[in-house]
């Protein structure tokens, strides 16, 4: 039995997790530092631990600490994504302290962890590979000699890691000296670990999950696939599901080999096998990510499973309540990771003080975020601040959704990438389902470019005078006496007019 449940991390991830808790009735133990003391996960879990040794320390990598808590508190834990959540260490600390952790057991976070190793369990699980190194790459001599054998383009990855850090494309010899320093001077950084491997890169490729829940006793089923294929900088920023591009016969067959490979390996808890497909169908495995992906609310929306109550169930003993047969898949759904980024200026992070949050709601919408009107986005974490995932019968309806939804969505104080994601869901590739991974940098990227070389400046003053008529309000809103405000915002919007028009 799991009586009670620590989550090793924050945000929006540890609130998901508390909310099914709730749901199971089970008491919640939340972690903080000093920069989160303010956060919406600690303000809802049953309780809370500050493990800060002073202001200035930001870090939620204290295993022996949390460790502490949840032997306390009598809690198991579950690491959400990030953080200790593919940690062999970690996940054996707790076996050996007689405490649950919520999630695969070390061996496997240790083997599927390392790349290479997870490559070489795949293959003689009989899952095809991406042609690459076996093994880390120690010396730019040797990468040289590797990615002449397999041919350019190729792709540089930490072989420790994910999401897009230390990952470089390679497209020609003259570029691989600089690309493989930086590559693995990102890997050390992020990850303590600067070793590298080097894959094939498929040209116009699409990135594509599949979800998988095994429980303890060799049952395993699959929650059907992901397109995760809008990327930037090698980030995801849109999934949807079921894949527009994925032929029926080629997603029987990489669901049947997904299944297959994770009952050889002994696999249990939820997991996700990455795979790239290229444009003939062919379908090759990248990694496998042994924690509870970010995007999961998709695949949830589209099954009626609730991913992190069977994680729950399954490390308390449980057997899976599922066979494949149960599973149900319908309709669509689209995920928009939010993100306080400044769209319109590179992306640049945008942290403050969210004055004004007003958050979508309706049929067929679902908000996974902690943020809220006061809350202070913090530069010391990633920027992403919620989730927001849409449902629909038909893939032109989870869009419309998801239109509506991010019409809805207002965050004031500081920039987000709801305007990003907008554009993309009016974007006529997008629309008919015909992007891959390039998307972003090679189709949406430029459309946007000549949209801001054709933008209208009225535009851009009419935004400058609605900014100004709301600061106008609040500040009314704030005084003791609640004046009307002096002047409308047709006033204010000719005087801003008038001042664009000098220059």
């Amino acid at each position: 039995m799991i009586k009670k449940v620590l989550v090793a991390n924050r945000g929006e991830i540890a609130m998901r997790i508390f909310r099914t808790c709730r749901v199971m009735r089970i008491p919640t133990v939340a972690i903080y530092t000093h920069v989160d003391r303010g956060a919406l996960h600690v303000r809802y879990a049953d309780a809370a631990y500050c493990i800060s040794e002073d202001e200035n320390d930001t870090s939620y990598l204290k295993p022996d600490l949390i460790l502490k808590i949840a032997r306390q508190t009598g809690a198991a834990i579950h690491p959400g994504y990030g953080f200790l959540s593919e940690n062999a260490d970690f996940a054996r600390q707790c076996e050996e302290a007689g405490v649950i952790f919520i999630g695969p057991g070390p061996d496997i976070i240790a083997r599927m962890g390392i790349k290479t190793e997870a490559r070489k369990i795949m293959e003689a699980a009989g899952v095809p590979i991406v042609p690459g190194t076996k093994e880390p790459v120690n010396s730019l001599e040797e990468a040289q000699t590797i990615a002449s054998a397999i041919g350019y383009p190729v792709m540089l990855k930490a072989l420790a890691g994910g999401g897009g850090k230390g990952m470089r494309l390679v497209h020609s010899g003259e570029e691989l000296a600089g690309a493989f320093r930086m590559s693995r001077s990102e890997a050390a950084n992020a990850f303590g670990n600067d070793a590298i491997y080097i894959e094939k890169y498929i040209e116009n490729p699409h990135h594509i999950e599949v979800q998988v829940l095994g429980d303890k006793y060799g049952n395993i089923i699959h929650l059907y696939e992901r397109e995760c294929s809008i990327q930037r900088r090698n980030q995801k920023v849109i999934e949807e599901s079921p894949s527009p591009f994925v032929k029926p016969e080629t997603r029987e067959k990489m669901l049947a080999v997904a299944v297959e490979a994770c009952k050889k390996i002994g696999y249990y808890s939820a997991g996700t096998l990455e795979f790239m497909i290229d444009k003939d169908q062919n379908f090759y495995f990248l990694e496998m990510n042994t924690r509870l992906q970010v995007e999961h609310p998709v695949t949830e929306e589209c099954t009626d499973v609730d991913i992190v109550r069977e994680m729950i169930l399954i490390a308390a003993g449980n057997r899976l309540p599922y066979k494949q047969e149960d599973i149900i898949f319908r309709g669509a759904a689209i995920e928009c990771r939010i993100y306080a980024e400044d769209p319109e200026n590179n992306f640049m992070p945008s942290p403050g003080v969210i004055k004004v949050r007003e958050a979508p709601a309706g049929r067929n919408v679902r908000l996974d975020s902690s943020a809220y009107a006061g809350f202070e986005v913090s530069l010391h974490y990633d920027p992403m601040i919620a989730k927001l995932s849409t449902w629909g019968s038909t893939r032109e309806q989870a869009i419309s959704n998801m239109n509506r939804a991010l019409l809805e969505y207002k965050i004031l104080g500081i920039k987000t990438t709801i305007p990003f994601h907008l554009r993309i869901m009016q974007n006529e590739a997008f629309l008919k389902g015909i992007y891959d991974t390039t998307f972003i940098e090679k189709v949406f990227d430029k459309e946007d470019l000549m949209r801001r070389r054709n933008c209208d400046p009225t535009i851009a003053v009419i935004a400058a005078a609605l900014k100004h008529y709301e600061e106008e309000k609040e500040a009314a809103a704030r005084a003791t006496t609640l004046p009307l405000v002096g002047e409308s915002l047709w006033k204010y919007y000719g005087k801003l007019k008038m001042t664009a028009n000098n220059y």
